[in-house]
C-alpha cells in the first residue's frame, strides 16, 4: 500500500495532539493525525468529571485557532480569583486577574468538551485524520520517517510529533527513555456542591494530608483535587458519600460552608516524569509525552499547549530558512527552547509539595509566614500572577497575550 507523504505526522489526539494539528494546518503544513480511538462526545446533562484549569496563554492559544467561543459555549467557567493558605485563610496569598491587567485569570474547562471543540474544528481543516488507528513501527530515514499503522495506508512525513500521553508508545517506538519517579500519591477527584459560592474563585489550601484544591465550575459546583498518599485516596474512595463529604469540609476548614458529593469519585495516581530527550531522529515529544508534572498549580495541560506554540514557531522558522522540519537541528532548537523551563517548573512544584508535606518543626510557621509574605510583596505576587498566566519567559507567539479591552 503505498503510503501519504505529509509534512508532519501527529500522533494522540488529545488536547495538545489535535491542538499541535490544527496549529500546524493553519500555518500552512500538510498535517496527518493519528488516534487510536474516536474521542467521546460532550454530553450537555453529565459534568466530566476530568477538567482543566486553563491559562490566559492557553486561551490565547485556543482563540487563534477559533475554537475559544466555541469552548465558553460548553460550560466553561471563568475564575478571576486565585486564594492559597495552609491553616489560616488570613494569613494565605491571594490575588485577582486585574493585578495583571486580565478580565480572568483562567477558564475551567472539561475534558470532554476541549476535545469536541478541536475534533469538530479538525473536521473543517484540511489535517488528514486517521482514527481508530495505531502506529505500528516507527521507521526513521536520512530525509523522512515513515509510521506503519495497523489499519490503512503508512504515512510519510518529515517530522512525526509524539502526543500520545505519559505512557506514550511511539515514544517508546523512538527509543526516548523518561526518568518516572512515583510520588506514591494519588489525586482524588469528585465535583461537589457547598453551601456558599465559590465567587468565581480557584482556592487551594495546603492540608496535612497534602494541597486540596476546589476549582470553579459554571453550574455553581466545585471540582476538588486532592492529592494525598495512595493509601489514604484508596480509603476515601471507600467513604460514603457523606463521610467523605465531611472529611473534604473538614480539610477545606468549610471555607465554602458545608460539602456536599455530587458526583462519581476517582483516584488518578500521580508522578513525576521528564523525557531525558524530547527528540530524536525525525520525532518530537510534545504534552505528556515529554512532562508529566505534579497537579499543585494545574498546570499540566497548559505547559503541554506551550509545547504546541513553540514547536509550531519553530517549524515556521525552519521552513521560511528553507530547512529540513525533521533534521537535528530545527528539532534542537525547540527542545532548548522547552525542555529547561518546564524542568524548572516541574521541579519547582515537586520542591512547594514536598515543602508543604513536611512535618518538620518549625515548617509550619515558616510556610505561613511565607505566604503571607509574599501577599504584601505586589511585585514579587505578580510576578507568580504571570507565571500561573502563562505570560512568564519565552512566550510562543502563538499563546502571546491577546488585547484585552
Amino acid at each position: 500500500m503505498s503510503p501519504r507523504r505529509v509534512e508532519v505526522a501527529v500522533v494522540g489526539g488529545g488536547a495538545v495532539g489535535a491542538a499541535t494539528a490544527l496549529a500546524l494546518d493553519q500555518a500552512g503544513f500538510a498535517v496527518a493525525l493519528v488516534e487510536g480511538l474516536h474521542p467521546a462526545p460532550f454530553d450537555p446533562d453529565r459534568v466530566d468529571a476530568r477538567v482543566y484549569a486553563l491559562s490566559p496563554a492557553s486561551l490565547a492559544l485556543l482563540a487563534r485557532l477559533g475554537v475559544r467561543d466555541a469552548l465558553a459555549a460548553l460550560r466553561a467557567s471563568r475564575y478571576t480569583r486565585m486564594q492559597v493558605w495552609q491553616d489560616q485563610p488570613e494569613r494565605g496569598l491571594g490575588f485577582d486577574a486585574g493585578l495583571i491587567g486580565e478580565r480572568e485569570l483562567g477558564w475551567i474547562v472539561e475534558d470532554a468538551a476541549l476535545r469536541q471543540v478541536l475534533w469538530d474544528a479538525l473536521g473543517r481543516s484540511r489535517v488528514d485524520v486517521r482514527v481508530p488507528a495505531r502506529v505500528e513501527r516507527f521507521e526513521p530515514g536520512a530525509n523522512d520517517v515513515r509510521i506503519a499503522l495497523d489499519g490503512g495506508a503508512p504515512i510519510r512525513a518529515s517530522l512525526v510529533v509524539a502526543a500520545d500521553g505519559a505512557d506514550s508508545p511511539l515514544r517508546a517506538l523512538a527509543g526516548l527513555a523518561v526518568d518516572p519517579v512515583p510520588y506514591g500519591e494519588s489525586g482524588v477527584v469528585a465535583h461537589v456542591r457547598t453551601t456558599r459560592s465559590h465567587e468565581s474563585t480557584a482556592w487551594q489550601r495546603f492540608t496535612p494530608e497534602g494541597p486540596l484544591a476546589f476549582l470553579p465550575l459554571a453550574d455553581g459546583r466545585s471540582s476538588i483535587v486532592w492529592s494525598v498518599r495512595d493509601a489514604l485516596a484508596r480509603e476515601l474512595l471507600r467513604l460514603p458519600d457523606d463521610a467523605f463529604a465531611a472529611r473534604v469540609g473538614d480539610a477545606f476548614q468549610h471555607r465554602l460552608g458545608e460539602v456536599a458529593v455530587d458526583g462519581e469519585r476517582l483516584a488518578v495516581p500521580l508522578r513525576l516524569q521528564l523525557a531525558r530527550r524530547w527528540v530524536g531522529p525525525r520525532i518530537a515529544l510534545a504534552g505528556d509525552a515529554a512532562h508529566a508534572v505534579h497537579p499543585l498549580a494545574g498546570q499540566g495541560l497548559n505547559l503541554g499547549l506551550l509545547d504546541v506554540g513553540a514547536l509550531v514557531a519553530t517549524l515556521v522558522e525552519a521552513r521560511e530558512g528553507r530547512a529540513d522540519l525533521g533534521a537535528p537541528d530545527t528539532l534542537r532548537a525547540y527542545e532548548r527552547w522547552r525542555q529547561g523551563d518546564v524542568a524548572i517548573a516541574a521541579r519547582a512544584f515537586d520542591l512547594i509539595a514536598g515543602l508543604f508535606r513536611s512535618d518538620v518543626p518549625g515548617l509550619t510557621w515558616l510556610r505561613a509566614t511565607g505566604l503571607a509574605l509574599v501577599d504584601r510583596l505586589t511585585p514579587v505576587k505578580r510576578e507568580f500572577a504571570w507565571h500561573a498566566a502563562g505570560f512568564a519567559g519565552r512566550v510562543p507567539p502563538l499563546c502571546a497575550r491577546l488585547a484585552t479591552p
